[in-house]
């Protein structure tokens, strides 16, 4: 299948362009995170952290648009400018889970992050029990790294593992060529 197969396929809708998101993305970022079916996966910034990790450093934002302009998913990155080609995926979401909307999104990032920022290695964590996110990266090549026990604190006070999921340069071009072919 190629690769550019295997995006669209992933993507609902087939085609989604991915753009840098500011401070006018907020809303749209603020509004897909908050969603409820993500209340016990997905990690929730109030506007002012939002707008701080906008304006740092090291920090890029994502998002990705259907053709007619509305917001799919969003990528939140950490990292971008590290000495040693390391980027962190803090938070990844997409609009209606389940459909491979972000699969294809992430796609999209990783095709970024490899050609242009720069990252030779792109590392994420993740709830543990959040299987459907790990057969997502999974899918995309991510080899899972390791354990993290009880290293997240939850709104109520309990605490859960979080898996750490990485993806290398070389193997992302290797996924990228076999699938092209």
């Amino acid at each position: 299948m190629a690769f550019s197969k295997l995006v669209s396929e992933a993507a609902r809708p087939a085609r989604m362009d991915v753009r840098p998101a500011g401070e006018a993305d907020l809303a749209a970022v603020m509004a897909i995170e908050r969603a409820p079916d993500f209340a016990a996966y997905v990690g929730r910034s109030e506007e002012a952290e939002h707008r701080a990790m906008m304006a740092a450093r090291g920090f890029a934002y994502r998002l990705g648009l259907a053709p007619g302009g509305a917001p799919l998913a969003f990528a939140i990155l950490s990292g971008v400018g590290d000495p040693h080609g390391n980027l962190y995926l803090k938070r990844v979401a997409a609009v209606r889970p389940g459909e491979g909307i972000g699969t294809g999104f992430l796609a999209l990032v990783l095709d970024e992050a490899f050609e242009t920022l720069g990252a030779w290695r792109f590392h994420l964590d993740c709830f543990a029990d959040n299987v459907r996110a790990q057969r997502a990266y999974l899918k995309l090549g991510f080899s899972r790294d390791g354990l993290l026990r009880q290293a997240y604190r939850m709104p109520d006070g309990t605490r859960t593992d979080l898996v750490l999921m990485a993806l290398l340069k070389p193997e992302w071009e290797a996924i990228k060529a076999k699938t092209s072919g």
